[in-house]
């Protein structure tokens, strides 16, 4: 019997891809099976739908991000440790995968309305730690869900502004920039 993985992943990555170019419902089945040079039948195998797959790539990856800040920020004992640390993870992380970056965090494409509160979310790691921060008094008293999207804003819009090429440096030369501005916003 032979190993699917290797024409799933394929069919995955091309799907990526292809979602983040056209967006999930301009996409069909023909065109990642096309793209990916496998039959429609042999994407049915792995995928029930292409709603499935758009799923799949969005919870399976949007989980083990929100579970990777996770466990940087609680190797970290101050507010502040914990947000470089997150910062320099969101800004290597679109570094390395572009693609999967976009899809997850900024392609508007209706999967985060499927997210449930028990999944692990990177927003909601954010959220926590700032929460946290506020209670201990490290940082400013405040809207904890104002001042996450406060911070995300910071390393979103950057990200948007790399991926239409008015901003020319890599994210990660950025972190400095950007853990700085946060931590004002944060301090008020």
């Amino acid at each position: 019997m032979r190993d699917g993985a290797p024409t799933k992943a394929k069919i995955a990555r091309t799907a990526l891809g292809l979602f983040v170019k056209q967006g999930v419902t301009e996409t069909t089945i023909k065109d990642i099976a096309r793209a990916a040079g496998v039959a429609e039948g042999a994407l049915y195998r792995h995928y029930p739908s292409k709603e499935a797959l758009a799923w799949d790539l969005f919870s399976t990856s949007f989980a083990a991000f929100a579970r990777e800040l996770d466990d940087l920020q609680r190797q970290r004992a101050t507010t502040r440790a914990k947000l470089e640390a997150m910062i320099r993870q969101f800004c290597a992380f679109f570094d390395r995968d572009r693609t999967l970056f976009t899809y997850l965090l900024l392609a508007q494409h209706g999967q985060l309305a499927r997210v449930t509160p028990e999944m692990p979310n990177p927003t909601e790691v954010l959220r926590s730690v700032i929460a946290r921060g506020m209670a201990r008094k490290e940082i400013s008293k405040g809207d904890p869900d104002v001042a996450t999207a406060m911070v995300m804003g910071l390393v979103l819009q950057v990200a948007v502004g790399r991926l239409y090429g008015r901003v020319t440096r890599d994210l990660s030369s950025l972190a400095d920039s950007l853990v700085a501005a946060a931590w004002r916003v944060l301090k008020g």
